[in-house]
């Protein structure tokens, strides 16, 4: 007895249903793949907005910084310069004034950069999910209609 083998084509109508569901399927995975890539690079964009941020802020206070010390050395100076100690006490007590008057406009000025950096974080964080949460449905969708589609060709 010879074998003879079983010669058994597919069916083009199988093979054609096969290789769209096939492609269905990769452009639903391009499509959750292009989801993600756009997420990833809007959580890349807040991070860099919050280290700019962050820069702003730490530049602010070096500035305060360098100002107070430059007030610190000029009143040394003049105390170094006094004849007197009513003259030591006169400078002690302008440069008393002054370093409360700045120190007020700094604290002033400070608050208003960090709450500006915080609402700008915050309404970008805020942007940026609410996109990424939109095209990642939009990317459920689209994965949720070819699976749809393919289960009507069945």
């Amino acid at each position: 007895m010879s074998k003879t083998p079983i010669n058994y084509e597919i069916p083009t109508e199988v093979r054609d249903f096969a290789e769209k569901s096939v492609e269905q399927a990769r452009k639903a995975f391009d499509g959750m793949l292009g989801a993600a890539t756009k997420a990833v690079s809007a959580a890349e964009t807040q991070a860099s907005s919050v280290q700019t941020n962050t820069r702003e802020i730490t530049t602010k206070a070096m500035s305060y910084a360098e100002r107070n010390v430059a007030s610190a050395f000029e009143l040394a100076q003049k105390l170094v310069r006094s004849k007197d100690i009513q003259e030591v006490m006169q400078h002690h007590s302008d440069y008393l004034k002054a370093q409360a008057s700045a120190l007020q406009a700094q604290i002033q000025d400070f608050g208003q950069v960090v709450q500006s950096s915080v609402q700008k974080a915050a309404s970008e964080a805020q942007a940026t999910m609410q996109k990424a949460a939109a095209e990642t449905q939009e990317a459920i969708q689209g994965v949720q209609k070819a699976a749809s589609e393919a289960t009507k060709r069945k």
